[in-house]
């Protein structure tokens, strides 16, 4: 029997509309909508794409969207400069420049000049010690999103054996301090995995919840994993394929068709993980425009 798919695209979209409730019951009487900003840097046509989804995205649910163009030879403190205006204004609750970023700008640098109170990305190192630590702050969005994919598909974690396949500073390492919090989604026993990893397949079939964000096209097997185990598949990679109108079509770290045959419940790629991350970009803005604006 196929393995149940999570739909998270239906759930990213329950999580807009009751977003777009709360802003719309809240402003009004003086009270301005959220406010979001967003730098893109240079003409990286996949970084274009995904800023035209979360503009579209913020202006959809009420929210007041700023959205910043800078050509690729914007210097460090041209970018700097914009992040400071945005860190002094009192309309935008949260910022986020769009990476990757052109050559020669410095990441770490523009990561570092954003106010952790506006991160909501959730790269800031502050915001990254206040998850480790388990106090209050922006968490990154996709692991975020994975997290409550868990949570609004009633999938029990307390207990269970969570295996991250991916230990990057986006991804594998957020997702592994979400999940071992002392929290609802969450208080599972978890290992993260990598490319020095002994024994991968094993490490995987051990998980009752295996979250996959390798950048791998395919990369997980059918044989990989726990009969019955829940598959969140976190990886966007394009492959050749003559038969699609594109000559490509997108995939995930997991091969698809063959651990449907095996878990008991799944995410897709297109559609499973990539619009939560959208929806909890949103969530982490209203979250720092109510403690803003209401207290």
């Amino acid at each position: 029997m196929s393995a149940r798919l999570i739909d998270g695209k239906a759930i990213a979209q329950t999580i807009r509309e009751e977003l777009k409730a709360k802003v719309a019951a809240t402003t009004g009487a003086g009270v301005r909508p959220p406010g979001l900003a967003v730098l893109l840097v240079g003409d990286n046509p996949a970084s274009a794409v995904y800023v035209r989804s979360k503009v579209k995205a913020c202006e959809e649910a009420g929210f007041h969207s700023v959205k910043i163009d800078l050509p690729a030879d914007t210097t460090q403190e041209t970018l700097l400069a914009e992040i400071d205006k945005l860190n002094r204004d009192p309309k935008i609750d949260g910022i986020l420049c769009q990476l990757p970023l052109p050559k020669g700008l410095d990441e770490n640098a523009v990561i570092l000049a954003i106010d952790p109170d506006k991160d909501v990305d959730g790269f800031h190192p502050i915001n990254a010690g206040r998850l480790a630590v388990g106090l209050p702050g922006f968490v990154p969005c996709t692991p975020l999103g994975c997290k409550e994919l868990l949570i609004r598909e009633g999938i029990e974690t307390e207990g269970r054996n969570v295996v991250v396949l991916g230990r990057s500073n986006i991804v594998g390492t957020p997702m592994a301090l979400l999940m071992m919090q002392k929290a609802k989604g969450a208080n599972a026993t978890v290992t993260v995995c990598h490319s020095r990893t002994k024994d991968l397949p094993g490490e995987c079939r051990r998980a009752d919840i295996l979250i996959a964000a390798i950048g791998q096209a395919n990369f997980v097997k059918g044989n990989w994993v726990k009969p019955g185990a829940t598959v969140i598949d976190v990886g966007i990679n394009r492959v050749d394929d003559p038969s699609a109108p594109k000559g490509s079509r997108l995939v995930g770290d997991v091969d698809f068709a063959a651990v449907r045959e095996v878990a008991g419940a799944i995410t897709p790629v297109p559609g499973g993980v990539g619009p939560m991350t959208i929806a909890m970009l949103l969530a982490n803005t209203c979250q720092s425009w109510q403690r803003r604006c209401c207290g």
